[in-house]
C-alpha cells in the first residue's frame, strides 16, 4: 500500500477497533499527488490521520528486546570480582566487557542509521534481535576458565545489537504515536532498556554467588547464561511474527510531511552534515553525552566502588544499581508524561540536568560515611535525574532537528554518550585506583558542571511542535473559508 491513501478507500487492520480512530482532515501537503482528487478541494490537500491500537504492541515489544540487550551490558560489571576470579583477569579487563558496549557503537552508528533510513524499523529489528541472541548463546559456550577470549566475543555480538537498538525509542515514538503522547512512548522506549540495566544489577549477585569451588561456580554462570539465551531467543521469534514496520496512515501531520518526502531527495550524508551545522543540537550532542556518560562510568564501576567502602557488600551493590535504575525509570515516565503535557522541552531538560548534578554532589559526599542506607537513598536520588534525563534528550532532539530521521538524531546523541561514557569510565577507574572513590566522583561532578552550564546556552527550537501547530492553524483556517475537503468519515461496517 502507498504512504498516502485515499480518503474514499480506506484500508484497516483486524486490530483496529471504533476507539483506534482518530481521523482528522489536515491541509497544506504540497507533496500531495495529483492523481487523488477526493483528498482535495480548492487549493488545499488534506491527509487522515490515525492511532492504531498496534503502536503498544510495537513499542512494548521493542522495550522487551531492548531489556534482554541492556541486562548483559552489566551483567559482568556488576559481580566484577567473581569473573575476575573464575577467568584469572584483572579489573580492568572485566570493566572492558561493560565498554566494548561504548566503542563498539561508535565505528557502527553511521552504517546502522544509514540501514534505518534506507530498510526501516522492521529490519533494524530483526537484526538487532539475531545478534543479540547469536551472543547469548556463544556466552552459554565459553563457561569454563580458559575461555574468556570466548565470553569477550558472545558480548561484542550482543554490544553490536545493541547499535540497533539504542537510536530506536523517538523513531518508533514519530512513526507509531500521535502529537500528545510522543514523548510518553519514547519513555516506555527508553523504560525497557532502564529496567533492563536494573536486572542486571539485582540478578547476577544472587544467580552467581561468590564461592571458591570452581566447579560450582562455573555451574551458576551457567544458569545465568542459560537463561539469558532462552529469553533472547523467544524474544527473537516474536519480532520475526509480530514487529511491523509502520502505520498504514500516519499518526501526525508532522509524520505525514516526512512520509511525502520522495526517497531520492533525501541524503543521508546531506543530512548529517545539516545537523552538524544546527547549533542547539551540536550543544546538546556534548551536553547528552556528559551526562550519559557519567551515568555509564558510575554504573561499570558501581562495584567496585561500594565494595571499596563495605567490602563483602556484592549483592547489596547490586541492590544500589537497581536503586540507581528503577528511580530513574520513575524519573523518565514522569518527565515524559510531563513533556506531553506542557512542552517545555529545554526548561524540563535544563532542571533535570543541574538536580542530576546536585544527585552526585550528594550522592559522592555520603557514600564513605559507612551507612549503607544512606547510599540506597543517595543513590536512589542520583538515579532519578541522571537516568531520567535519557528520554528528555532524544525528543528535545527530535524537536531541535526536525524533520531529519529520528535514527540519525539519536545516533548522533549515543555516540558522543559512548564516547564521553569510555573517557569517564576508564579516567576514573585509574583516579579511583590512585586517590579513592570521592577524588573520582568529584572528577564526575566537575563535567556535569560543565554540562549544566553547556544545556542553557541551548536555544529552544521546537520545529516539530511548530509544524503540528501550523497544520492546525491552517485547518481551522480552511474550515473557516469553505476551502478544505469535507472530513473524511470511518463507519463501524469498515472495520
Amino acid at each position: 500500500m502507498s504512504d498516502k491513501q485515499s480518503v474514499g478507500d480506506p484500508v484497516l487492520n483486524d486490530d483496529q477497533t471504533k476507539t483506534d480512530v482518530d481521523v482528522k482532515p489536515e491541509a497544506g501537503d504540497a507533496a500531495q499527488r495529483a492523481d487523488e482528487p477526493s483528498l482535495r478541494r480548492g487549493h488545499e490537500a488534506q491527509q487522515p490521520t490515525r492511532l492504531y491500537k498496534r503502536r503498544w504492541l510495537i513499542v512494548l515489544l521493542f522495550s522487551s528486546y531492548s531489556l534482554c540487550n541492556s541486562f548483559q551490558w552489566i551483567q559482568y560489571g556488576i559481580i566484577n570480582n567473581i569473573f575476575m576470579k573464575f577467568y584469572s583477569v584483572d579489573a580492568f579487563t572485566i570493566d572492558w566487557m561493560s565498554m566494548i558496549y561504548m566503542l563498539t557503537y561508535i565505528p557502527f552508528i553511521f552504517p546502522v542509521t544509514w540501514l534505518l533510513d534506507k530498510k526501516g524499523l522492521r529490519v533494524i529489528a530483526v537484526v538487532a534481535t539475531a545478534f543479540n541472541c547469536v551472543g547469548t548463546w556463544i556466552k552459554v559456550a565459553s563457561v569454563k576458565p580458559n575461555l574468556f577470549a570466548v565470553t569477550l566475543l558472545g558480548q561484542f555480538s550482543c554490544s553490536f545489537a545493541q547499535v540497533f537498538i539504542l537510536g530506536m525509542p523517538s523513531r518508533i515514538a514519530s512513526v507509531w504515536f500521535g502529537s500528545g503522547e510522543v514523548s510518553t512512548a519514547c519513555s516506555i522506549g527508553v523504560f525497557g532498556n532502564q529496567l533492563g540495566i536494573a536486572i542486571g544489577f539485582l540478578v547476577p549477585p544472587i544467580l552467581v554467588p561468590n564461592v571458591d569451588d570452581m566447579d560450582e561456580l562455573a555451574h551458576h554462570i551457567s544458569i545465568m547464561f542459560y537463561i539469558t539465551a532462552g529469553v533472547a531467543t523467544f524474544l527473537f521469534i516474536l519480532v520475526i511474527f509480530f514487529f511491523q514496520e509502520r502505520p498504514k496512515l500516519p499518526p501526525t501531520q508532522a509524520q505525514a510531511t516526512a512520509r511525502s518526502i520522495p526517497p531520492e531527495h533525501y541524503s543521508y550524508l546531506a543530512s548529517i552534515r545539516r545537523l552538524l551545522r544546527n547549533w542547539p543540537f551540536v550543544l546538546l550532542i556534548i551536553t547528552y553525552g556528559l551526562n550519559v556518560g557519567c551515568f555509564y562510568a558510575v554504573s561499570t564501576l558501581l562495584n567496585r566502588m561500594i565494595i571499596d567502602h563495605y567490602p563483602g557488600e556484592e549483592v547489596n551493590a547490586g541492590r544500589i544499581g537497581l536503586t540507581i535504575v528503577i528511580a530513574g525509570m520513575v524519573g523518565s515516565l514522569i518527565c515524559g508524561i510531563w513533556l506531553d503535557k506542557t512542552k517545555t522541552y529545554k526548561q524540563t531538560t535544563l532542571a533535570v540536568y543541574f538536580m542530576s548534578l546536585v544527585g552526585m554532589i550528594v550522592y559522592a559526599a555520603t557514600l564513605s560515611l559507612g551507612h549503607l542506607w544512606v547510599v540506597f537513598i543517595t543513590a536512589g536520588a542520583l538515579g532519578f535525574f541522571m537516568t531520567g534525563y535519557l528520554p528528555l534528550g532524544f525528543e528535545f532532539a527530535v524537536e531541535l532537528t526536525y524533520p531529519e530521521s529520528e535514527g540519525t538524531s539519536s545516533g548522533l546523541l549515543n555516540c558522543s554518550a559512548q564516547v564521553f561514557g569510555i573517557i569517564f569510565t576508564i579516567c576514573q577507574g585509574k583516579i579511583i585506583d590512585h586517590f579513592g572513590t570521592l577524588k573520582g566522583n568529584i572528577f564526575l561532578c566537575v563535567f556535569l558542571f560543565i554540562g549544566t552550564a553547556l544545556t542553557g546556552l541551548i536555544k529552544s527550537d521546537l520545529r516539530r511542535q511548530n509544524a503540528n501547530m501550523l497544520a492546525k492553524t491552517t485547518e481551522r483556517s480552511n474550515c473557516h473559508d469553505g476551502s478544505m475537503a469535507e472530513p473524511s468519515i470511518f463507519n463501524e461496517e469498515q472495520f
